[in-house]
């Protein structure tokens, strides 16, 4: 059956980003990562257009141990903060410094964010390698790469330049096509080449795989929480 997928973001405006503090090169670049929790969920994304929201529920689920943010949670802090039908990235990252999903008598906030270079594979894979990177896309062409219903696994190549800023996805891992379809327990189809480099994106309660050139096609901010969870 098919589901209804939503967006729900707006795009920062332009000298925000641009004077953002700029993520630099730090610690280790592992070869190869890869953020996949146990469960996923739409986190409300297949109702309104909380993707922002959705967004920071996914990155709390890639903490160590997993921490699996209800959907009423969701939609309570998106209600609160008015995010739940589209945002602008930095006001919910801003928000979430301070006033993080609460649970169980527990808050979960964000880390100081920076701007990532989404352009530069050594750049965004070191920032990938300190956690989920929060990103603003274009979604046309992802939505048709993506399953209907959604299930992990989904290939996403040669897509075209959109400047339609509408959606916001986590890159949550880089390597190759092999390794990450290894990990996500399915086979690169044969017209693609195994040893291409891609990243692992989330979206619509799924993980799937993206090309270099599709996701700068696609991208238009990108940032990173460092930590990307505060546990108080």
């Amino acid at each position: 059956m098919a589901v209804k997928l939503f967006r729900g973001a707006f795009p920062s405006p332009r000298h925000l980003l641009a004077a953002a503090a700029p993520h630099v090169i730090s610690g280790p670049t592992p070869p190869h990562v890869l953020y996949q929790p146990k469960k996923l969920s739409f986190w409300l994304n297949n109702q309104y257009g909380d993707c922002v929201t959705a967004e920071e529920a996914f990155a709390k689920a890639c903490h160590d141990p997993e921490i699996l943010i209800s959907d009423a949670e969701v939609k309570k802090w998106a209600q609160q903060h008015k995010v739940l039908n589209g945002a602008n990235l930095t006001d919910v990252l801003d928000a979430m410094t301070t006033k993080g999903f609460q649970q169980g008598g527990r808050t979960y906030d964000d880390g100081p964010h920076t701007a990532v270079d989404w352009t530069t594979p050594a750049i965004l894979q070191n920032a990938i390698a300190h956690g989920p990177v929060k990103i603003g896309v274009a979604a046309d062409q992802l939505e048709k790469a993506v399953p209907n219903p959604p299930h992990s696994g989904w290939f996403a190549t040669e897509f075209k330049r959109d400047t339609n800023e509408d959606h916001c996805v986590s890159l949550c891992g880089y390597g190759s096509f092999a390794w990450l379809a290894s990990e996500l327990g399915v086979k690169v189809p044969k017209n693609l080449d195994g040893t291409t480099p891609g990243y692992g994106l989330f979206t619509w309660d799924s993980i799937g795989i993206i090309d270099q050139p599709s996701m700068v096609a696609i991208t238009h901010e990108a940032w990173l929480r460092n930590p990307v969870t505060i546990v108080h």
